[in-house]
C-alpha cells in the first residue's frame, strides 16, 4: 500500500493524479492531509507508524516552502516521493521544487516534476515492483500501452500532415 499525504486540501487536484495513476495499476493507497507546518505531531506519528500499517512507500505532495517531504522521510526509513505542488504562495514553483529536492546527506527524498503527482504514482508502483512479479507484470503492460498511444499519435500527425 502507498500513503499520499499532502499540506493541504489546496493539494488535493495534483495529487489525485498519484491516486489515479496507483488505481491504473491496481496498486492499494490511503490519502490524508498531513501538513508539517500546521501539524507536526501528526506528521510524527503519521511517519514513524507507516512501516507498521502496512505502507511501503510514501508519496508527500506539499507547495511553498515543501517542507512535508523531507521531514517525512527523516521519520522513516520508507521511499519517500516528494512532489512539489505549484501554490498560490509560490515562486513559480521553483521554492518547491528546490525544497524537496536539496535534501541533506541521509535523508533521500525521490523528486518528481512540479505537479508531477502522476509520475510520483507510477514511480510508487514500480519500487513495489522490484518484488511483486503481478505488479511487475502489469506495469510492464502500462509501459506497452504507452508505445501504442505513441504510434497512434505518429499516424494522426501524419494525416494531418498529409501523408
Amino acid at each position: 500500500m502507498v500513503g499520499i499525504i499532502m499540506g493541504s486540501l489546496s493539494d488535493r487536484k495534483v495529487m489525485q493524479l498519484a491516486a489515479d495513476a496507483l488505481t491504473e495499476l491496481g496498486v492499494s493507497y490511503e490519502m490524508e492531509i498531513v501538513s508539517a507546518h500546521r501539524t507536526p505531531e501528526r506528521m510524527l506519528e503519521y511517519a514513524s507508524s507507516a512501516r507498521s500499517r502496512g505502507l511501503q512507500v510514501i508519496i508527500a505532495g506539499a507547495g511553498g516552502a515543501a517542507h512535508l517531504p523531507g521531514m517525512v522521510a527523516s521519520l522513516t526509513s520508507l521511499p519517500v516521493i516528494g512532489v512539489p505542488v505549484l501554490s498560490s504562495n509560490s515562486i513559480d514553483g521553483w521554492d518547491s521544487v528546490l525544497s524537496i529536492l536539496q535534501m541533506p546527506a541521509g535523508v533521500p527524498v525521490a523528486t518528481v516534476a512540479l505537479d508531477g503527482a502522476r509520475n510520483a504514482g507510477i514511480l510508487a508502483a514500480q519500487i513495489i515492483g522490484a518484488s511483486d512479479a503481478s505488479l511487475a507484470e502489469r506495469l510492464d503492460a502500462f509501459k506497452e500501452s504507452l508505445k501504442e498511444k505513441v504510434a497512434v499519435m505518429n499516424e494522426e500527425l501524419k494525416n494531418q500532415l498529409g501523408y
